[in-house]
């Protein structure tokens, strides 16, 4: 797929992994849509620089957790651009909590931000990709779904879920219209604010990389996955070698 004046939805793309990958598509000529929940001003801020290349981009706030929302949410890329080329999965949480202290609403609500906003993003992208019959779908899931992260179990479970769920999509959805997962390392962002530099060395030093993921890189996956019209079903991951290293 050229990307040049595709239209493309990064969910939670007002920081982070999804900022960088909305950056890195305006700058292959396509239509984007910057979707944040809360983050108004880091999803504007991101707009106002894409537009200064001289982008075609709109924002819109949703809670991809409510599925009306969710209808809302594709609804104005709609009635933006008119069409939707690309879709990217990108927003999630993960909160750290003991095995022994998960409650059922711990568990619905990382769920909820994880896996099954994906599956009704998923839903309405389908119902317009089906009518053209081409597209191209990618989720973001995480080593923890491969490999378990005990600190953070109810995250672990539900990118889990994504990882199924992908492939599963594939079959359905093939041949025209791709879905993929990218599953990050150790990715350069927020979430690490609080480590000490001991706790970034120990992590890093898990990887054969020996240094952090960037949100450019995952990124970058990104573009390669719209790119390219073979791989499909696949889960890419992107993590320094921690997965092989461990």
């Amino acid at each position: 797929m050229e990307l040049k004046d595709k239209v493309v939805l990064i969910t939670g793309s007002s920081s982070g992994i999804g900022k960088a990958a909305a950056l890195k598509f305006a700058q292959e000529k396509a239509k984007v849509v910057v979707h944040y929940k809360t983050n108004k001003t880091g999803a504007q801020l991101t707009v106002d620089e894409m537009k200064n290349w001289g982008a075609e981009v709109i924002a819109v706030q949703a809670d991809v957790v409510k599925p009306h929302e969710v209808k809302r949410l594709f609804s104005e890329v709609l009635k933006a651009f008119g069409t939707l080329d690309v879709l990217i999965n990108n927003a999630g949480l993960a909160k750290p909590k003991p095995f022994l202290e998960i409650t059922r609403d711990d568990l619905a609500e990382e769920f909820d931000k994880n896996f099954f906003s994906m599956v009704y993003s998923c839903q309405e992208a389908a119902r317009i990709m089906q009518k053209k019959d081409s597209g191209k779908i990618i989720n973001v899931s995480s080593i923890c779904g491969l490999t378990g992260c005990t600190s953070i179990l109810t995250f672990t479970s539900a990118r889990s879920a994504v990882t199924g769920f992908t492939k599963a999509l594939a079959k359905i959805l093939a041949p025209n219209i791709m879905v993929n997962a990218v599953a990050p390392g150790f990715t350069l962002t927020r979430f690490w604010d609080k480590m000490t530099d001991k706790e970034v060395k120990e992590l890093l030093d898990s990887t054969l990389s020996k240094k952090w993921v960037t949100a450019e890189e995952i990124a970058d996956t990104f573009i390669y996955l719209t790119k390219n019209d073979s791989v499909t079903g696949q889960v890419i991951v992107v993590d320094g070698g921690y997965t092989t290293n461990i």
